[in-house]
């Protein structure tokens, strides 16, 4: 079944490539018709581990360490679920929006890729393979960043390419020294062997290097310079992926998995983290306060939501993780969501310049209504679901007595909720520009996009249900407090 998630993902890039072209139907029927696939399986996946916990495929019948395996576990199936969540919903919303844009094929061709790459680094076994799978990600993404191949939008791939490269050097980097340490790639291995060789300095340089390398990755604070200009010169239906899912499952995902699973928590790191995550809350929002550029601010508020991920997960408690995983989820949601409202302003006006707009909820009040939900919840007003992720960090952060992280959460949520303030009263009230007077709502696709987004961020709070809360996100926080214990879970038939 875990084939499954390259195999769907690769053949609807190959067939489109072949035919797309030809049939703009049958571009889209293949798009939707994956995505949809991978969602309905990620929901089958999650069902697997809750019933049977983890799963593991040795590719080739090869048992692992010697061969490659791909694992699927609580923590897996979550990412999964989110990933293409958002991908079938931006599949949806692409259907109109991509045909400003000439080739449309070639935007589905290389959006299916880069589902291929996230999906391999989540289930990928061992560190190379989750390495190549970055990459093949990453490369998609550059070229969806640049698809508009206006100045600005080339200037922005060719500075993420830079700055993309450099992060995959420091990568590979330390993957090459973990091997030479521990002369294994497979990553339950690799934890066995750093169990018995102790946490020593080479570990601590490659710690080093996968911080910075993967910091990169998730944009956090000094690492996010490629951010900005990649989020607002990509086409929205983009920017709601490298927002919503990629930067969580290139970087978020895989610095989680290798220093909880693999190296062991560790006080120093997890110091490290906390401290990057808290200058990241700050940094990022305050720069988003002085943004006319409407992407742009969105873009920086970006940096700001991860780093109260990376700040919940680095305090390694129980709440801490569950926290940090809910709050992942509700980005995804309403951050996806509000690119994909500045994707239909910019749309329906031509327009993402705050200072030229005003008074379009009359003409576009669907967008208006969804924009100021998402921004509620994003800003963590009750009883949206950002208000509860939110409110789960903060008493985390007491709970472990960091009262200092726990008043950065609440100032970076009070400065959040001021920028969005400025943008919903300067887009949506006040008087109508005369150069808008005669535009109208976006296409049903667009809608209907926003909408089913829209709902899940009202809706969020009912993860507190016990019974959902212990389906959707315990096995993922059970994965994360097992530690390097994942080693035995995973190579357990084998030793």
């Amino acid at each position: 079944m875990l084939v499954l998630f390259f195999i769907i993902s690769l053949a609807a890039a190959f067939l489109i490539a072949m035919f797309g072209r030809k049939s703009k139907l049958f571009c889209h029927l293949t798009s939707i018709l994956a995505t949809l696939s991978l969602f309905l399986l990620s929901l089958y996946a999650l069902y697997l581990v809750n019933k049977s916990g983890v799963i593991v495929y040795n590719i080739g019948g090869w048992i692992p360490p010697l061969g490659i395996c791909l694992v699927l576990d609580g923590f897996s199936a979550f990412m999964l679920l989110v990933l293409n969540f958002i991908s079938f919903i931006v599949a949806i919303y692409a259907l109109a929006y991509m045909e400003k844009y000439t080739d449309k094929y070639r935007f589905y061709c290389l959006f299916m890729c880069m589902i291929t790459g996230m999906n391999g680094v989540i289930l990928a076994g061992d560190i190379f393979n989750l390495f190549v799978c970055l990459e093949i990600a990453s490369v998609a993404s550059y070229a969806l960043v640049a698809f508009g191949t206006e100045a600005e939008e080339l200037e922005a791939a060719f500075k993420y390419i830079v700055m993309g490269a450099i992060a995959a050097s420091f990568i590979l980097l330390g993957i090459g020294l973990l091997y030479a340490y521990t002369s294994t790639l497979n990553m339950a291995d690799i934890s066995l062997a750093i169990a018995h060789k102790g946490f020593n300095t080479v570990i601590l340089l490659v710690s080093v290097l996968f911080i910075a390398g993967f910091g990169t990755k998730s944009a956090l604070v000094p690492f996010h310079g490629w951010l900005p200009d990649a989020h607002s010169s990509a086409p929205a239906a983009v920017s709601a992926m490298l927002s919503g899912v990629l930067i969580k499952v290139l970087g978020i995902y895989s610095l989680v998995r290798i220093f909880f699973n693999i190296f062991g928590v560790n006080q120093i790191i997890l110091m490290i983290l906390a401290i990057l995550g808290a200058i990241s809350i700050l940094v990022g929002a305050i720069l988003a306060i002085g943004q006319w550029d409407l992407k742009r601010l969105l873009a920086y508020s970006s940096i700001s939501q991860i780093g109260y991920v990376i700040l919940s997960l680095s305090l390694a408690t129980p709440l801490g993780i569950l926290g940090g995983l809910f709050h992942l989820f509700n980005h995804s949601v309403f951050k996806s969501l509000l690119f994909l409202n500045s994707g239909a302003i910019e749309y329906a006006t031509g327009c993402r310049n705050l200072k030229e707009m005003g008074g379009l909820k009359e003409k576009m009040p669907i967008t208006a209504n969804t924009s100021w939900i998402a921004s509620l919840s994003i800003s963590g007003i009750p009883p949206f679901s950002g208000f509860w992720s939110k409110l789960l960090i903060i008493i985390a952060c007491v709970q472990a007595n960091r009262i200092g992280l726990a008043l950065i959460a609440v100032a970076g949520s009070i400065i959040t909720l001021a920028y969005f303030m400025k943008v919903q009263k300067v887009i949506f009230y006040g008087k109508l520009n005369p150069a808008f007077d005669k535009i109208k709502e976006v296409p049903v696709s667009m809608r209907l996009a926003m909408i089913v987004l829209a709902v899940l961020c009202l809706l969020g709070g009912i993860l507190f249900i016990p019974r959902i809360l212990v389906y959707f996100l315990k096995p993922a926080v059970s994965v994360l407090l097992l530690g390097t214990n994942y080693a035995f879970t995973v190579l357990g038939g084998v030793l």
